[in-house]
């Protein structure tokens, strides 16, 4: 099954972000600060994110920038090359990552990791990245003075910065593999990969579109651990923006009825009754999506379209739906589960995001 979607504006309303922690910018570094907090520079505040990495599907960044999105000003940092030496991975930035980022309204700083240490559990492997932090400081001055819209700055650092910044990667791994004594990846990999983006974002765009493409369709014939699916059903979807840029995602489960099609994130607990909170927000992001998406085209008939994150856990009794829900219904499914208060305010809240942006959460058991 092909889903192909247009989206214009995003209009969401954040409620499950976290309380994000303050932190004065004369004495910020990025390699201490949490994973997103709050940063104070006079008057004028910014909420930061960071990414470990350029890989969309590590260690959950797309909850740090979901915690960011109810602050005006909102940056992430997020590594252009991150090597971990030979016995280990190296991933890129992506042209779709940036394209999110920017209609998401988050300024992207692209930055590189000037320091790292041996991994001793391995003999080819780097750990503890630290980012060059005088480096991210001058770029955030920098989006302090910009007046333009985080599109604009993201597009702009693209075609001015990248190479720049490519070349600083590769001094500081030439020196991190000096002092470390391990071997990273061949450095012809980042030449390539430079000299294939090109100095223009439309190349950048149409590699990294390849490449996505190729995951893509490795995806569809995957399930991963934390997925437990009613069916086996899972599609492409491509979104377009409307600058012709585009995500390639696969839904984990698609449904129609009608000329209706749901489009259903599935996250999944084996051993706690709800799936935890970074699950729950990387499907949230999904949910900003699909809930503003128009134009929906399933193998090219239009039908109309709604958007599902669907909770499951094997310790679940019965179900409950945020937009079927009835009086009692939430009570009864409370009580027979015996959740905590932590997880009664967490329904409650993910109920009413569902709620007030137009999507649907189920929560149910699943074996």
């Amino acid at each position: 099954m092909d889903i192909k979607a247009k989206i214009k504006d995003v209009s969401y309303k954040v409620m499950l972000a976290e309380n994000l922690k303050k932190n004065d910018a004369g004495d910020f570094n990025i390699n201490i600060s949490p994973a997103y907090c709050l940063v104070q520079n006079g008057n004028n505040s910014f909420a930061i994110s960071k990414w470990v990495s350029p890989k969309r599907t590590r260690s959950y960044p797309y909850e740090r920038v979901y915690n960011t999105l109810n602050t005006k000003v909102r940056i992430t940092v997020i590594p252009i090359i991150k090597d971990e030496g030979k016995d280990g991975e190296r991933d890129f930035i992506q042209w779709d990552t940036v394209s999110l980022m920017s209609l998401l309204n988050v300024f992207v700083i692209f930055a590189y990791y000037d320091k790292a240490t041996k991994n001793h559990n391995y003999h080819n492997k780097i750990t503890d990245f630290k980012f060059d932090n005088d480096y991210v400081i001058s770029k955030i001055k920098e989006i302090e003075q910009c007046h333009s819209s985080a599109l604009h700055w993201n597009l702009n650092e693209l075609k001015t910065n990248l190479h720049s910044i490519l070349d600083k990667a590769k001094e500081s791994y030439e020196i991190i593999s000096k002092e470390s004594g391990v071997e990273l990846h061949d450095f012809k990999g980042i030449n390539n990969f430079k000299e294939k983006i090109g100095k223009e974002v439309e190349t950048f765009m149409q590699f990294s579109r390849g490449k996505a493409e190729r995951a893509q369709t490795r995806e569809i014939v995957t399930t991963q651990p934390k997925e437990s699916l009613a069916t086996l059903t899972k599609a492409k979807i491509t979104i377009t923006n409307y600058l012709g840029g585009q995500y390639f995602f696969t839904v984990d489960e698609v449904e129609i009825h009608d000329n209706t099609v749901y489009l259903i994130e599935g996250k999944h607990s084996k051993n706690s009754i709800l799936p935890g909170k970074g699950d729950i927000k990387d499907g949230l992001l999904k949910m900003i999506l699909y809930s503003n998406l128009s134009e929906v085209e399933v193998n090219g008939r239009k039908m109309k379209c709604k958007a599902v994150l669907k909770l499951t856990s094997k310790k679940l009794h019965g179900s409950l739906c945020s937009f079927e829900e009835k009086t009692g219904d939430r009570v009864k499914f409370f009580s027979e589960n015996k959740m905590s208060q932590g997880n009664l305010d967490l329904i409650d809240t993910l109920f009413k995001e569902a709620k007030s942006n137009g999507f649907t959460v189920k929560t149910g058991f699943a074996k």
